[in-house]
């Protein structure tokens, strides 16, 4: 398979900046004997800042980053002078990226919107010079705080598109016709299964400049939970829609067991999905008449609004439109996104299945980290040092 542009996962390294050491220094010139401590204090260390920007729209650009450094604190100096601060890094990712410890598969944080900054290794404060501790009782104190320790941690970036609507559906079942009929987007569109590699969004306009986002993703089939087609590995990019549109083809022998099995998938993959508002859209219609559509309709599940579609002739997806607006626009959908979206998104990852998942992505399982700078060992306290000045 060639490899695509389209990267919603990434295993990278980051690790921020240590806090610099005070120092322990005291001033003893010709004309100030008695000058005492004058150490510094260090600076802080960088920190690790994600921000979203959305200007990107995969994670492309970190693909092959695989360690993120801040910058370590100076250490402080005589004459009261503060260490150099260490500066932070900020990582620019697209809005809908969420962020997982890969040792535990714990959930870190998420970047939603524009502009948003999350702190994700906070650098370590620069320890206090020995200025710092004179006291009455103590006018020449010899020791200072070494800086504090540097954060690090291994972490995921998964991108989840942000979209109204999300299609679900087998291989074939006329997702990609569909997007290209009521939007601009132009996805690969041939009569072989599994023609969809990549996630694409559409803008379908509708009455009164009024629009929506859709999302196509790759097909899915019977037992992708285990592994079979190309699994779920995309199934994460609906878990931020408002609504799922499943396609089943007008041809298909059985439609509702079909429409069954989809839903059986979901739920494998995160029960939570089946929560979600669902509409039914039997496809390729054009290959049907009057009569036969009607006989389809006394088989189809009762609990969800169906519609008969064919993209091609542009049958039905005027109602298609008018009836995925006013499910998105129900009242119950709004509440059921409210109280469902901090659970979609804090859901930590299933690590039983973690080692085939990276596998899948094509990352390493194991990433051998290899630091650019030795940590310092920390100076004996009782260690400090004069300066000496001749006339």
């Amino acid at each position: 398979m060639p490899e695509s542009n389209f990267v919603d996962y990434v295993k990278i390294y980051c690790r921020s900046g240590k806090g610099g050491k005070g120092s322990m220094h005291l001033r003893h010139v010709k004309y100030n004997p008695n000058g005492g401590p004058d150490g510094g204090d260090g600076g802080k260390g960088g920190s690790i800042i994600l921000r979203g920007n959305h200007n990107y729209w995969t994670l492309l650009h970190l693909k092959y980053e695989r360690h993120i450094f801040a910058e370590h604190g100076g250490n402080g100096g005589k004459d009261k002078c503060h260490g150099t601060d260490g500066k932070d890094v900020y990582i620019d990712v697209p809005c809908g990226t969420v962020v997982y410890n890969a040792e535990t598969g714990k959930y870190v944080c998420d970047v939603t919107y524009d502009g948003q900054e999350v702190m994700l290794l906070k650098g370590g404060r620069g320890g206090l010079g020995n200025f710092q501790f004179r006291t009455a009782t103590n006018q020449a104190p010899r020791y200072a705080q070494p800086g504090e320790p540097m954060q690090e941690m291994t972490i995921i970036l998964e991108l989840k598109l942000l979209a109204d609507v999300g299609l679900v559906g087998f291989p074939n079942a006329g997702k990609s016709t569909l997007v290209s009929a009521l939007s601009n987007a132009r996805p690969k569109i041939a009569n072989y299964p599994f023609t969809t590699m990549e996630p694409s969004l559409g803008i379908v306009g509708y009455r009164d400049n009024k629009s929506f986002v859709m999302a196509d993703i790759p097909g899915i089939i019977e037992g992708a939970s285990e592994g079979r087609g190309l699994g779920l590995r995309f199934l994460r990019h609906i878990e931020r829609n408002s609504l799922l549109l499943f396609m089943v083809p007008g041809d298909t022998d059985d439609i509702k067991r079909e429409y069954e099995i989809l839903l059986n998938e979901l739920a494998q993959f995160n029960p939570e999905l089946l929560d979600k508002h669902r509409v039914l859209a039997v496809t390729k219609c054009d290959l049907l008449d009057e009569e036969l559509v009607e006989m389809l309709r006394e088989t189809l599940p009762d609990d969800l609004p169906v519609v008969f579609i064919s993209a091609v002739t542009g049958y039905g997806l005027e109602e298609l439109k008018d009836v995925l607006w006013r499910e998105l626009n129900a009242e119950s959908n709004k509440l059921a996104t409210i109280t469902a979206e901090d659970t979609l998104v804090h859901r930590d990852k299933d690590m039983t299945r973690f080692a085939q998942e990276l596998a899948d992505e094509g990352e390493d399982e194991d990433i051998e980290y290899i630091d650019e700078e030795a940590i310092e060992d920390i100076e004996d306290l009782d260690d400090f040092e004069y300066e000496s000045e001749e006339s």
